[in-house]
């Protein structure tokens, strides 16, 4: 679980209903009925999404919307511990050679790291390894990069949509300006729905494109060390070259020898 997204989400919406019911005479909590408008709400949100369907096939569509529980569950690779199973496959590789990798292969749930130690035991050109799992990379960041842009969208989409349901407001207040004290409510409603909007852009969609991306970053890192580990191995380098260059990757405060350095 990803504290970070949770808290963050909880605390800007604690804010957010705090501003909506702290005035001068106190807390009202009956205030928050007057930020709630069901037409408001279907105008934005509806139109938002339903835009953003359009970019979409239904498939892609549903997929993005998923993506949302990616920022809760937060990274799942531990860059450290894959370092350190790349130099534990690399010292079996010294001593038994590459075929014995075929068999260290089976206590490994990465199917990505499995794929290619299975096409360096069967002695695959190493040209043709990196080829084959810098494609794979790209197919993996490519499908990545699809789930970022939908909540790209829809962080493009909320605030537009929520100035269209102004301006629908606006045009329903014009048309009625005989009633003075229906102006004032009318107004209030137009403006509900640039709040919903805004609210969609800037507390859901972009924190959640962002969060996707950062998260997309870390995976690529950890799938580029594993490609380099592999290549390394393949080519019978010493472990402890391989460790050096792996740990490069890393900022020296995460490096696990405990070197002295800093950014």
């Amino acid at each position: 679980m990803d504290l970070a997204s949770l808290l963050g989400m909880a605390i800007c919406f604690f804010m957010v209903v705090f501003g909506m019911v702290y005035g001068k005479n106190g807390v009202d909590f009956g205030a928050i009925k007057n930020f709630l408008d069901a037409q408001s709400a279907i105008i934005t949100f509806g139109g938002a999404f339903c835009a953003v369907l359009m970019m979409n096939t239904v498939k892609d569509f549903l997929a993005g919307l998923k993506a949302i529980k990616l920022i809760f569950k937060g990274a799942s690779l531990d860059t450290v511990s894959i370092i350190k199973k790349i130099i534990d496959l690399s010292n079996v590789a010294r001593k038994e050679g590459l075929l014995s990798l075929e068999e260290a292969a089976g206590d490994i749930d990465d199917e990505f790291l499995k794929k290619g130690i299975m096409l360096v035991v069967d002695g695959t050109d190493p040209e043709l390894v990196r080829a084959i799992m810098e494609t794979e990379l790209s197919s993996i960041e490519g499908r990545h990069k699809q789930k970022i842009k939908f909540w790209q969208d829809v962080a493009s989409m909320g605030p537009a949509w929520g100035m269209i349901g102004t301006l629908i407001g606006l045009v329903n207040m014009l048309q009625n300006m005989s009633d003075a004290a229906a102006i004032g409510p009318a107004m209030a409603v137009a403006l509900i729905t640039t709040l919903y909007g805004s609210m969609l852009a800037n507390w859901i969609a972009t924190p959640t494109s962002t969060k996707l991306g950062a998260l997309n970053d870390a995976e690529m890192m950890v799938k580029e060390i594993m490609v380099e580990g592999l290549l390394s191995i393949q080519a019978g380098e010493n472990p402890r070259v391989i460790e050096e260059k792996l740990k490069s990757f890393l900022a020296p405060a995460e490096r696990p020898s405990g070197e002295e350095g800093g950014e």
